[in-house]
């Protein structure tokens, strides 16, 4: 049985979306403002959890191919480690028309 549309999560939602990847990515971290960071709250706000924290390597791990170009990331960033722009024409987020 198919959940109602309204009733998906979030997580289920951003499964359907497709992507056309840029072989470079468009979020870029400077990791030496980010280590100074306490909070990382890049890795809580992002809806596609695009960033991600590895203690072992104490650096955040971005996987700019799943993000959804919403920007939360870059306005949240009080260090502004990210640096943010859209992805080379023809690639990035495709996001359906219902």
């Amino acid at each position: 049985m198919q959940k109602d549309e309204n009733k998906k999560s979030i997580q289920d939602k951003i499964a359907t979306i497709k992507y056309n990847c840029d072989s470079k990515p468009h979020l870029i971290v400077d990791q030496k403002k980010c280590v100074k960071c306490k909070n990382k709250i890049c890795t809580k706000i992002c809806p596609a959890k695009v960033y991600e924290f590895d203690e072992n390597l104490n650096e955040v791990i971005v996987q700019y191919e799943n993000c959804l170009e919403c920007g939360a990331c870059r306005i949240a960033c009080a260090k502004n480690a990210i640096t943010w722009k859209y992805p080379s024409s023809g690639c990035g987020v495709i996001f359906k028309n219902n």
